[in-house]
């Protein structure tokens, strides 16, 4: 029985499934040489005759993966295909952008190849979004009938838990009617995914595709999350800080967004450059040279946190260096301003040195915003740079 929330607070059952239509089956793999044996039998078992079905992998591993997957697909009555890439761009989500491209059905179901997500509910998901004429299903542990029931021990439970919190918290319009953006396991249609404003980072590609590409309509089953079937889970502390910056990035798409946040790395520069200022003065420099000196401290501070969770998206529009130089010379350039600034609320106001500091870099900080996305992160005119795409083999099985 599936469940869909048309109207907050309220949850509609529904009784009757039509048939459901064709769907592509992608996997993202990562060494789950262990599993995917398994998992192509359940799919055998799972999906009826009637569902015209395909399967796409694909894999960043290291192993033996493909050869796996290759040979087991013999015994596979639906045709099974392996993209196996060289260059793992954006991990997991980023294989899921490359398989969603790659179907050529209707629906698309994203699923994980450890066998914790059971096939047998593929049919359900696709009838449910013909039913509710959704362009989002999304399998949810957090609905009644559904159980996080396969994760391991309190810890991960409790990340999932915090996970789940704070995306909701950061996307509640972008998130309403969707109770476990974490889930890797839904089905959408073909249509409903512009694939090219997708910017996996990491393995949430379901939190991508809510906020960037979410349709209109979304609807939920319940699943039982399963124990994985082989092997150890990906979840490291690495993708922990992948996530994190991810969400960072997804959070900063809008221009509000952006200004706050540079607001706020601009806050936490001041540590540093206060620092600097404080040592410089206190072994007897004037306090000009040495806020040009501890400025700098500021600038490679801001910049490196700034590149990372602001402008992640952006950083192809220009090399390294270029962006590098022009963001120096935009906050040294701040300094023709600022310095100023701080003489007269020094010698007019009788500030203190870090006091008129910091009151001279909260009013020139909408004009750095403004320039440094302008001048920097916006893309220059004319023809664009090619990005590099990655190199994907493809088998046919």
């Amino acid at each position: 029985m599936s469940q869909e929330s048309t109207v907050p607070g309220e949850v509609v059952e529904t009784a009757e499934i039509p048939e459901p239509g064709a769907v592509t089956i992608v996997v993202p793999t990562f060494n789950e040489s262990a599993n995917v044996r398994q998992l192509l039998h359940q799919i055998t078992e799972a999906v009826p005759a009637r569902l015209p079905c395909e399967v796409v992998f694909v894999d960043d591993s290291t192993d033996d993966t493909p050869e796996v997957i290759q040979q087991a697909a013999q015994d596979c009555p639906f045709p099974v295909t392996v993209l196996h890439r060289e260059e793992p761009v954006g991990g997991l989500g980023g294989a899921v952008v490359e398989g969603l491209k790659a179907a050529t059905s209707d629906w698309i179901v994203v699923m994980d190849g450890d066998c914790q997500h059971p096939p047998s509910l593929v049919p359900d998901l696709v009838a449910t979004g013909e039913r509710a004429n959704a362009g989002l299903v999304v399998a949810s542990r957090y609905i009644k009938g559904g159980s996080r029931a396969g994760l391991a021990g309190s810890y991960r439970v409790a990340v999932s838990r915090g996970a789940t919190w704070l995306t909701k918290a950061l996307f509640p319009r972008r998130l309403h009617g969707i109770s476990d953006p974490m889930s890797g396991f839904f089905a959408i249609r073909r249509s409903a995914v512009t694939a090219e404003v997708l910017q996996p980072l990491g393995y949430k590609i379901l939190l991508e595709l809510a906020v960037r590409s979410r349709p209109r309509r979304v609807t939920e089953v319940p699943f039982v999350f399963q124990d994985r079937f082989a092997g150890e889970s990906k979840s490291t502390a690495q993708e922990g800080f992948r996530f994190l910056r991810h969400l960072a990035g997804l959070r900063a798409a809008s221009p509000v967004a952006r200004m706050v946040g540079f607001g706020l790395i601009g806050l936490t520069g001041f540590v540093p450059n206060l620092l600097g200022l404080w040592a410089l003065s206190a072994a007897g420099m004037h306090y000009v040279p040495a806020e040009i000196l501890a400025n700098q401290l500021g600038v490679a501070w801001n910049f490196v946190l700034i590149e990372h969770l602001l402008f992640r998206e952006r950083r192809r529009h220009r090399s390294w260096w270029d962006r590098t130089g022009r963001f120096a010379l935009l906050a040294n350039a701040d300094l023709v301003l600022r310095i100023p600034l701080i003489a007269v609320f020094v010698h007019q106001f009788h500030l203190g040195v870090l006091s008129a500091t910091a009151l001279a870099l909260v009013t020139t900080f909408v004009l750095r915003f403004v320039a440094t996305e302008a001048l920097v992160y916006l893309p220059r005119r004319g023809p664009e740079k090619p990005v590099r795409e990655s190199r994907t083999a493809r088998r046919a099985v």
